[in-house]
């Protein structure tokens, strides 16, 4: 399905009013890495006024984007491209993938030679001109025909040298980004100078590398694409000849940092198909990358290939840029709102202007902490970019600062506790009822009890506030020791207490990864209690760890080490009351894994990525999604969400829907709830 439909223009009007829309927001685009359109909107608009210029023809106007290099009327710069920095088309889908490549096939009268494959980076193209194997001149892509001189910049850009290997002339192009971590490190250098952090990596690139007079550097990197015969190279043929995997090669011999040098890598592959398969692998790794990535860029390796399907006048016939879905829009903050979370830290939540990311409308967004708002002085009102990466809640990158009108409101920060109207205690960035987890006790217990924690049913919402108001209950080790008349005077049922009475007993049998789980430590949930209770073993193994202990697990870095451990030192009363009532403190390992002497049959899912789909069946008709991933990972494999290239193992149930269509294409195994069961069963006893 298309990512990227149209946009639809009604009239003549709409047309024009779409055309100062590209025009403006590619100006800003090239000009700061600025914009009021995110790419997505770009790309509807860039296709809406090239489908009403076919319909319409006679009603094209000359400032139209679609027959310009930079896809807008931009203002470029002083210096002129030797050879223009043309644009890409853009596909969205395998369809278009194929049918660019049946079109490339018939205007060269022949197959294409193969293709090369390599990330598309999101960053600000650039021209660096070497003489002599000496970096003498940097500029912008600008307008495509002519850019703006930015050699002051030299000397900041990591991956483009001052000198090559050797001594040649050559037009170096590439893209100027920020990776992740540079990004973190430009913002804390804001911060110490007291300026506003940048909204997003490509923005920061783009404003980084022209300012200048700055108390400050911020470090920038490159990844270079092509290579070309310098202006005043003494043979403009020297790269003549050569295929483009040849020629990245060459920058890389040369000692320049190109797109073969991301994770992801590059491919050179004989047809489509086998692009098709790279493009699911890069778009499966997208969210872990480094640095930013929105698509994959496809050409003709050959350069017989390249010069026989030549150019128009905006985009080269023999490239196409394959784009993916966006996981960054561009929407307003209405409001802010103030809650108080289990473990009484306070939460802080925009609501926003409904945006689809990704294919998801996304209403809300965390702001994490005051901190947050302050570090990136949002303000109500504000225009802000949305980030939505894999299945993560969405979050604020940073609010758009050169869009603001005057009209925006600082964001008020809570003065007493959203929950209990208490006070806070503002130590930390993360503020907190001075009551912690008693503020809202009775959700804490609620969690407890729930189906994938202790699972003690006939605890509902009504009953356990009563048990809360009464004293019942402090802390949820209170519930394993409640007494038939506590429980009585909150259900108003002898029988019904009697049956939970039961239940309450049952659940002290559950394994470690339950009991953890049903603590409610901040920063773990199911899959991270799992993990943490199969790691150590038992309470006291986790209790007596260090933070170099926690980092053996998956997932657990030094901040979130120290935080666990904080929290564990917390919840120490409440883990010995629990201990104390006889709740079981142990996790449940492979069978006969207590016996070192015994033949311990291979985990069936070792190493493997499994994910379960739609309402299960069979021996797993009573399971909920928790418990069916606790099987997968008792069984040795690794519990997914979604469906990627590094799925190893898809498990089907009743109305599986598109994750099994995705893995049917991408050839992974599907096996139905009962033939999983099977395949576990014997291992798990």
């Amino acid at each position: 399905m298309d990512t990227a439909p149209a946009a639809v223009l009604a009239d003549r009007a709409a047309y024009v009013e779409a055309v100062e829309q590209v025009r403006v927001a590619a100006a800003a685009y090239y000009g700061d890495g600025t914009s009021a359109l995110d790419d997505d909107a770009f790309d509807r608009l860039m296709r809406g006024i090239a489908l009403y210029e076919e319909a319409h023809p006679g009603d094209a106007v000359a400032e139209s984007p679609t027959g310009q290099v930079a896809a807008g009327a931009v203002a470029g710069g002083d210096v002129v491209h030797t050879i223009p920095m043309l644009s890409l088309d853009n596909i969205f889908d395998h369809d278009g993938l194929l049918r660019w490549g049946t079109g490339l096939a018939r205007r060269l009268g022949r197959e294409p030679q193969g293709f090369h494959v390599g990330p598309k980076i999101d960053g600000l193209a650039v021209a660096a001109y070497y003489t002599d194997g000496k970096l003498t001149r940097l500029v912008t892509r600008g307008n495509g025909t002519t850019g703006e001189d930015v050699s002051h910049a030299i000397g900041t850009v990591d991956g483009l040298p001052d000198t090559l290997n050797e001594p040649v002339s050559a037009e170096v192009r590439g893209e100027i980004v920020l990776t992740t971590e540079q990004f973190d490190q430009a913002n804390r250098i804001r911060a110490q100078y007291g300026e506003p952090v940048f909204s997003n990596p490509r923005n920061a690139a783009a404003g980084s590398l022209r300012a200048t007079g700055r108390a400050y550097t911020i470090p920038l990197s490159c990844y270079a694409y092509t290579l070309l015969p310098g202006p005043d190279a003494p043979d403009n043929d020297a790269f003549a000849g050569r295929t483009h995997s040849e020629l990245v090669d060459t920058l890389g011999r040369l000692g320049v940092r190109t797109v073969a040098d991301t994770p992801v890598g590059t491919r050179t592959l004989r047809d489509l198909d086998a692009a098709r398969d790279y493009i699911d692998t890069v778009a499966a790794q997208r969210d872990a990358l480094p640095l930013g990535i929105d698509g994959v860029v496809v050409k003709a390796d050959h350069p017989d290939d390249q010069h026989d399907a030549g150019a128009g006048s905006r985009a080269p016939r023999w490239a196409v840029a394959y784009k993916f879905p966006a996981v960054e829009k561009t929407t307003r903050i209405l409001d802010v709102t103030w809650a108080t979370g289990r473990t009484g830290f306070l939460a802080p939540r925009a609501q926003l202007a409904p945006v689809d990311i990704a294919g998801v409308t996304v209403a809300y967004a965390t702001l994490h902490s005051p901190g947050m708002i302050t570090k990136l002085d949002l303000r109500t009102g504000d225009t802000v970019t949305v980030r939505r990466a894999g299945d993560v809640i969405p979050y604020i990158v940073g609010p758009v600062v050169a869009l603001r009108t005057g009209e925006e409101a600082p964001i008020e920060l809570p003065d007493r506790c959203p929950a209990c109207g208490g006070e806070i205690d503002r130590a930390q960035e993360r503020w907190r009822c001075l009551q912690g987890r008693a503020c809202d006790l009775s959700r804490s217990v609620e969690y407890a009890v729930g189906r994938d924690q202790f699972d003690i049913e006939g605890l509902g919402p009504k009953i356990v506030e009563r048990l809360v108001a009464d004293g019942a209950v402090a802390d949820i080790a209170d519930l394993f020791t409640l007494t038939r008349e506590q429980l009585v005077a909150a259900t108003g049922s002898e029988k019904n207490t009697d049956k939970i009475l039961a239940n309450i007993t049952a659940a002290k049998d559950r394994p470690l990864s339950r009991v953890f789980c049903a603590l409610g430590v901040r920063g773990t949930g199911r899959s991270m209690s799992r993990r943490i209770a199969r790691h150590f073993g038992t309470m006291t193994a986790i209790q007596d760890t260090d933070t170099d202990g926690l980092q053996q697990v998956e997932g657990i870095g030094p901040e979130k080490a120290a935080m666990l451990l904080a929290e564990l030192a917390e919840l120490a009363p409440v883990i010995a009351k629990l201990a104390a009532a006889g709740v079981n403190q142990t996790e449940p390992g492979p069978p006969n894994s207590s016996d070192p002497d015994a033949d311990t049959p291979a985990a069936p899912l070792a190493g493997m990525t499994v994910v379960a789909t739609g309402s299960m069946t069979g021996p797993l008709a009573d399971l909920s999604r928790n418990a069916v991933n606790e099987l997968i990972e008792r069984a040795g494999g690794r519990a997914g969400s979604s469906v990627s290239k590094t799925t190893g193992l898809l498990v089907a149930g009743a109305n599986a829907g598109s994750k099994k269509s995705k893995a049917e294409s991408l050839g992974i195994t599907v096996v139905s709830p009962e033939e999983f069961a099977e395949m576990v069963g014997a291992y798990l006893g």
